[in-house]
């Protein structure tokens, strides 16, 4: 199927124009700025109607970081209908159903347009989703309209700030407020939650006051080893020789780093992990013959708020053992369960139901779940890290081609796209494969062991800022020597 149809849909969907010429290094990072400040003035507004109290945080603090949003406010549905939709076409491009060469500029466009509008489309059903089920609990009746309304309001403000981010600030809007989220919660856990509890221990005196207090912050020493973790992968790469055909002696190399795909993969795959959770909450009001499936996918139970009221929460069926549903192992006094004593001991002996179709309900183990959401994750990671290589031009046929009309080599090999595909076809696919498995791994075992900020956010944190400054330094380096750009380009 083509896209022709989009030209006609695209006068109708407002664009951000990118500019006349190119910014400087010290407008891009202008620009950001400015951008980051209204996307914290929504982080921080609650729409106009919510329930604040009822609103319950901690149990949605995962969603909250990887949709770079917050639960309650004007953009409650994030970045999540942006992610969403990438996923979708991905998935239909992948498949042959819609074929595009991302190479031609009017087709791109045409499939930029496209998920555009189905980003908005999924805003719309998410806001509805998210008000409907109580995931945002409206403070009357009456205001159930005006908040759906501004969620959807907020989630396409969200769209247009990462589109002007994409054209004018240093990175993606995706990348950048993700790494924002994170890095705010973190610094909000650290001295809101983490410093209080350990203080709280030395307070209470007695033999354990000490080790009390450091394991207060074992949520924030899980987050430096993941962190440091992340920083020593990211520099392993294999190197291979580069010579330069028409200029003899002239060479380099290029780099094909361990993490080849960067932290997109854990991106993708949480965030579909993530939206099932929300989707899924329909289920929770199905009756019939088609009650006893609803209840196999994701079974929904009703749980108190701390504004004295219920909300659903999805506490077994396959939705949930293959989502990151755990406990945060701070302080009952803090939304968590009490400590990781109570944390690991939760994990160890706590179990769930899954509702058989065929047989009624069977205990699983807590245990199976953290098995099986790990195995789930890395093999998502794998699916969508494969996906994402050929999608964006990085494929061993995409490089070699680019290698070639740029008048690169491989020294001892002919002058051949053939040939030089061949040589990276030994590197690329099991890099893309080890390295989809290692972030999906590690978000597993971090997001598990109750990183402040959340492991998995954590990662992501890393994966965003490494690139960054990667793309600083191109920045610079264009900067310095502007033919560079054009023979980028």
């Amino acid at each position: 199927m083509a896209l022709e149809f989009m030209d006609k849909i695209s006068r109708f969907i407002p664009v951000i124009k990118g500019p006349k010429t190119p910014l400087s290094l010290r407008e891009k990072m202008y620009w950001t700025v400015g951008i980051l400040a209204i996307y914290f003035v929504l982080y921080n507004t609650y729409a106009i109607g919510v329930n604040q109290q009822a609103v319950t945080q901690p149990l949605l603090q995962l969603v909250s970081i990887i949709f770079a949003a917050r639960i309650g406010s004007v953009i409650t549905v994030g970045i999540g209908p942006i992610v969403l939709s990438s996923i979708v076409l991905q998935l239909i491009v992948g498949s042959g159903i819609i074929n595009i060469e991302m190479g031609d500029t009017a087709q791109r466009a045409r499939f930029q347009t496209l998920q555009k509008l189905a980003a908005m489309v999924i805003a719309v059903v998410e806001s509805v989703i998210f008000v409907y089920t109580g995931y945002v609990p409206a403070a009357s009746p009456a205001a159930v309209g005006i908040v759906m309304l501004q969620l959807a309001l907020g989630a396409i403000m969200i769209i247009y700030l990462d589109e002007m981010m994409t054209k004018y600030g240093i990175t993606s809007g995706i990348n950048i407020f993700i790494a924002a989220g994170v890095s705010f919660a973190i610094v909000a856990g650290t001295f809101g939650i983490l410093l209080p509890e350990a203080a709280a221990a030395i307070q209470a005196g007695g033999a354990a006051a000490l080790p009390n207090a450091l394991l207060a912050f074992g949520p924030l020493i899980s987050a430096i080893l993941v962190f440091l973790i992340s920083i020593y992968v990211y520099e392993m790469k294999v190197e291979l020789p580069l010579s330069f055909e028409q200029l003899r002696g002239i060479g380099g190399r290029l780099p094909i780093p361990f993490l080849y795909v960067s932290v997109l993969p854990v991106i993708l795959a949480s965030s579909l992990e993530l939206s099932m959770t929300v989707w899924f909450r329909f289920l929770a009001g199905v009756k019939g013959s088609l009650a006893g499936l609803a209840k196999f996918i994701a079974l929904y139970q009703p749980v108190g708020t701390a504004g004295g009221g219920t909300t659903l929460q999805l506490n077994g069926g396959i939705a949930y053992l293959i989502s990151p549903t755990f406990p945060l192992p701070y302080s009952a006094n803090y939304g968590g369960i009490g400590g990781y004593g109570t944390y690991f001991t939760y994990l160890a002996t706590h179990t769930t139901q899954l509702f058989l179709p065929w047989g009624g309900f069977v205990l699983v183990p807590e245990w199976m779940h953290v098995i099986i959401y790990t195995v789930v994750l890395v093999a998502l990671c794998i699916v969508f890290g494969k996906f994402w290589v050929e999608m964006t031009g990085q494929s061993p046929k995409a490089l070699s081609e680019q290698l070639g009309d740029m008048g690169w080599q491989i020294p001892g090999f002919r002058r051949d796209p053939r040939i030089v595909e061949n040589v990276l076809n030994k590197y690329i696919p099991t890099i893309t494969v080890l390295g989809s498995i290692f972030v999906g791994l590690l978000a597993a075992l971090a997001t598990i062991a109750g990183a402040i900020g959340t492991g998995m956010g954590v990662l992501l944190t890393v994966g965003i800022i490494y690139m960054l400054f990667q793309q600083l330094e191109q920045e610079r380096l264009y900067e310095t020597y502007p033919i560079l750009e054009k023979i980028a380009k």
